[in-house]
């Protein structure tokens, strides 16, 4: 069987790191799309509407492939929290997400062919109420720099969240249980550490059958 080839529509490092984690090779081609936020906008419509855009993108050019898009956002009062600016922008951001709790929305689109298919997943992410010493200190660290809310919650910022209820791999960046229903419905299963064809028939042949 000729094995199924994975794209990561997508540079961020923890995405490929959590791909590593399940066991499946992948090649990466980061999809360059607009990613502003239209008038009007939900941030889960946003966040959903820009996964299956990067895997599109991709797939067209690799019909042959399995493409996985995925975006994340941190939502504070309706308002989307971006990456930080400058380290002033870093600081504020951590000032308004202390001692609350904010919504993660990760979503995650896999193309193949012509197909896609897409969900979000939503994470409460509750933090602990910080200093304005502590918040400098992290900020020090340079890692919030490059991160939606200005945090990473599987480095140093795991420190600043009290709890999470939902998926932790979504808020790092990719939903895998999702994902893994995803690949499913275009025909691909995940059997722990490999991707095969289906073995049974898929939705759309089942609805042929009286």
């Amino acid at each position: 069987m000729t094995p199924i080839r994975v794209i990561l529509a997508s540079q961020s490092p923890r995405r490929r790191e959590l791909l590593s984690l399940i066991g499946l090779p992948h090649e990466v081609r980061p999809a360059d799309i607009d990613e502003s936020v239209f008038a009007g906008e939900e941030p889960r419509v946003h966040a959903e509407r820009l996964a299956r855009g990067k895997a599109t993108t991709v797939a067209i050019d690799r019909p042959d492939a399995v493409v996985i898009g995925s975006d994340t956002i941190v939502v504070l009062d309706g308002r989307i929290l971006g990456k930080p600016v400058d380290e002033d922008d870093a600081r504020r951001t951590l000032q308004l997400l202390s001692g609350r709790t904010h919504v993660v929305f990760t979503a995650v689109a896999v193309a193949r062919g012509s197909e896609v298919v897409s969900g979000v997943e939503a994470v409460d992410v509750t933090f602990r109420a910080l200093t304005s010493e502590k918040i400098a200190s992290y900020v020090r660290t340079g890692e919030p720099m490059d991160k939606a809310g200005a945090y990473g919650i599987q480095g140093f910022g795991a420190t600043l969240v009290e709890c999470i209820h939902g998926d932790y791999f979504a808020v790092m960046g990719l939903a895998l249980g999702r994902m893994v229903e995803l690949l499913a419905a275009v025909g691909v299963e995940y059997d722990f550490g490999r991707l095969r064809e289906k073995r049974v028939a898929d939705r759309r042949r089942q609805g042929d059958q009286p």
